[in-house]
């Protein structure tokens, strides 16, 4: 979408409908950990329900990680994962988007298990190697309720998310041509847009690309608007047509930058795997509670939600029916 058309995109154009927003919500993710919220799904029982309602409530797209259930840290297995994919693809339509991110410290092979067993609809793609700072929390946390949480949480003041050229190629091989896999590109700050472009310019992705651009996070780029308004304009001037837009905020910014992202054209990703919080200081109860709210504010925008089957012609994924799960 070029930037002529991001000024008229929340409105119909000649009689035409108007445009779709895709809803994607991220259920638990590997950034909070189970001292930080109660509301934090941890089981694949849980995984799974919080996925299945987030879809009810309007999520098109559910971007998924996986839990130890005895302790809630991040896990790479598998085997968990194939405890809740299948149950969340039998009771929703929705487009099943697996992490290749994982977490802190986990090598390639972890990264790549899980996606390469599934060979997901969509995966998630980090565009560059970052730092990624949750360190600061500890300052607001005296009690943990596990002994790995504080350790994880306070590493990321020395560790550096890799995403090299060489491993994101991988990925794009990997799965995009061996299992027909389509990415959620994610670009934390602008040179991962340029670090993107090259990866289009080399032919070894093709559009339309889904690119997911991320505030707030300490070691990416800002939360003001101004900050998305400069990573849009980046982005129509490299991709101009050939991409689908769409906005991640991190923490009490997740819900306006979304809003001020749907007004200018993007599609929107909420989920507790973003935020905890509904509001200020409340913590949001379900995944769903999330979608509900910028759903309601997408209608009050006089924006239509995209369904699953939307979801797919607009991202051009190979169909639920090419998984394995």
């Amino acid at each position: 979408m070029t930037s002529s058309s991001a000024a008229t995109a929340a409105a119909p154009k000649d009689g035409k409908a108007p445009r779709k927003v895709i809803i994607t919500c991220a259920v638990t993710g590997s950034v909070h950990t189970p001292t930080m919220t109660p509301y934090l799904p941890i089981t694949p029982d849980q995984i799974a329900a919080e996925s299945i309602a987030a879809a009810e409530a309007g999520a098109s797209v559910i971007h998924l990680h996986a839990r130890d259930p005895k302790d809630g840290r991040p896990t790479p297995n598998p085997d968990v994962f194939m405890q809740f994919l299948p149950r969340i693809k039998q009771n929703t339509d929705a487009v099943i988007n697996i992490t290749t991110g994982g977490s802190l410290g986990m090598t390639m092979e972890d990264r790549l298990a899980a996606p390469l067993r599934a060979s997901p609809e969509l995966c998630s793609l980090n565009m560059g190697s970052m730092n990624f700072g949750i360190f600061h929390v500890t300052q607001k946390i005296e009690h943990w309720q596990h002994e790995w949480e504080k350790a994880y949480v306070e590493k990321t003041k020395d560790l550096i998310v890799s995403n090299t050229f060489a491993q994101i190629e991988r990925f794009i091989k990997e799965l995009g041509q061996g299992c027909g896999t389509r990415f959620e590109c994610e670009c934390y700050d602008v040179g991962h847009l340029y670090t993107l472009a090259h990866f289009l310019d080399r032919k070894l992705l093709e559009p339309p690309l889904f690119v997911q651009t991320i505030f707030g996070v300490l070691g990416g780029i800002g939360p003001h608007p101004e900050d998305l308004t400069h990573m849009r304009r980046t982005a129509d001037r490299l991709f101009g047509s050939d991409y689908q837009w769409s906005i991640l905020a991190a923490g009490r910014h997740q819900i306006n930058l979304a809003t001020i992202g749907a007004a200018m054209g993007a599609n929107v990703r909420v989920g507790l795997e973003d935020s905890i919080y509904l509001g200020p200081g409340q913590l949001a109860k379900s995944n769903a509670e999330q979608v509900r709210k910028i759903r309601a504010i997408l209608t009050e925008l006089s924006l239509d939600v995209a369904s699953p089957a939307e979801a797919r012609a607009m991202l051009k994924l190979k169909g639920g029916d090419k998984v394995k799960f």
